[in-house]
């Protein structure tokens, strides 16, 4: 009897025991979760956004100029066999990332219906040369027999006059004969050199006509080569390729339509010179001006920040498709030469609005306020303290007044408000 009473008291106490120890284990949680530490030191007020990189200076890369191609070679070809005005196919394209020095292949543009006009103004071009070939051996034929007929009349002339002088002896009649015949034959004469000038002349018009033809034809050949062979691009600058983005977000790649009117094919951006691009919601751009600082990180080298400024806030929002309320473009200017800095990088962006050396401050769920709207706190000393606020962030506020580093609010509204002593009506008229 005696050993089980004792072997129960033991059991009583080792059970007492392990109550004191969970309840002082579940206090120190309670405390742990229940309150917050005001703290002193630097206090930052910024506005947070992720945005994505870009370089401030971009070279375009442009496909060939088709409006000043087919004007040209509408002048060339006196209005016929210009070129459509359509768009160009991206054949090929180097993968976008690629760094590339001046000269340097891009992309390729697919060429074929430029080959089919090509290939019939080259056809032309031979018909006119066939023309003109043709047209100068038609009057070198012709002004051979012209010239040809010339001397025979002029031997005729010279027969006649020679009748005319054996003729003197003659009866009258037989030397008149010999004179009409003669004048005759001079006329003759006079008009074979006369034809012959006029033949000449339009011979040698025609001649010039089918050869301005042919180098009309040509130009226009060479026009549509010398654009032909834009359609290989080549880097302007040395750089690195970005693709071309589309007004709906897609970028232009193998099998991309090039618009005539906006022919980039990609850009080499200036890595030396990178921005943020990031939006802020109508309720904090109030906030954001140019020449704020920004900390910046980026999500693909962890570990290290930036430093940046605010070089520009748009003026018109925007409604973008992940938010419901408008939002404003602000452009931030990474500062240095970053050569680790890519374009399209996702960056988090923190502009710091306003900053505070040394002042007292605690999370802001800790803050509460009655009907009246004075702010208190409620302190584990089983007091309600008024305080005197000043700014917030995000998750914290400056307390001006009422609070001392170090001292322990409830972060939740305690159970037993009712045993709380208000203090720090003297800090009324501040609080205000």
């Amino acid at each position: 009897m005696r050993r089980t009473i004792i072997t129960t008291g033991i059991v009583a106490a080792l059970i007492t025991v392990a109550i004191i120890i969970f309840s002082r284990l579940g206090k120190g949680k309670e405390t742990a979760v229940n309150y917050a530490i005001a703290t002193r030191g630097p206090f930052e007020i910024a506005v947070s956004n992720a945005g994505e990189l870009e370089a401030e200076r971009s070279v375009d890369i442009m496909g060939p100029d088709i409006m000043q191609s087919s004007q040209q070679g509408g002048q060339r070809g006196g209005g016929r066999g210009g070129m459509r005005i359509t768009s160009f196919k991206i054949q090929d394209i180097v993968p976008e990332g690629t760094e590339v020095k001046k000269g340097d292949y891009i992309a390729q543009l697919d060429r074929t219906d430029y080959d089919n006009t090509l290939k019939t103004a080259l056809e032309n071009l031979n018909t006119l040369q066939s023309n003109l070939e043709m047209a100068i051996l038609d009057t070198a034929v012709m002004l051979t027999n012209l010239r040809d007929a010339i001397r025979n009349q002029t031997i005729a002339v010279e027969e006649a006059d020679i009748t005319l002088q054996q003729s003197k002896y003659e009866p009258p009649a037989t030397i008149r004969q010999a004179e009409i015949n003669l004048n005759k034959q001079i006329r003759a004469l006079e008009q074979r050199k006369k034809n012959y000038e006029l033949q000449k002349a339009r011979a040698l018009t025609n001649i010039r006509d089918k050869k301005r033809l042919r180098d009309d034809g040509q130009e226009l050949v060479n026009s549509l080569q010398n654009f032909l062979a834009q359609f290989t691009i080549t880097a302007p600058s040395p750089g690195m390729v970005i693709y071309k983005e589309e007004f709906n977000g897609a970028k232009r790649k193998a099998g991309s339509q090039v618009n005539p009117f906006d022919r980039v094919i990609a850009t080499l951006p200036d890595l030396t010179s990178m921005i943020s691009k990031t939006f802020v919601s109508e309720i904090e751009v109030n906030r954001v001006v140019p020449g704020q600082k920004v900390i910046i990180t980026i999500d693909a080298i962890p570990g290290k920040s930036w430093t940046g400024s605010v070089i520009s806030v748009a003026n018109i929002g925007e409604q973008l498709g992940n938010s419901e309320s408008k939002m404003f473009e602000v452009y931030i200017k990474v500062d240095g030469n970053n050569p680790d800095l890519r374009p399209a990088m996702t960056t988090y962006n923190k502009i710091i609005i306003e900053s505070f050396d040394d002042v007292i401050s605690i999370p802001t769920e800790c803050v509460h306020a009655d009907a009246d709207g004075i702010p208190f706190v409620y302190k584990k000393n089983k007091t309600k303290q008024i305080v005197v606020l000043g700014e917030m962030n995000d998750k914290n506020i400056i307390i001006k007044e009422g609070v001392d580093p170090g001292c322990n609010v409830y972060v939740i509204t305690p159970e037993d408000v009712s045993k709380f002593r208000l203090v720090g009506k003297e800090l009324l008229a501040r609080s205000e």
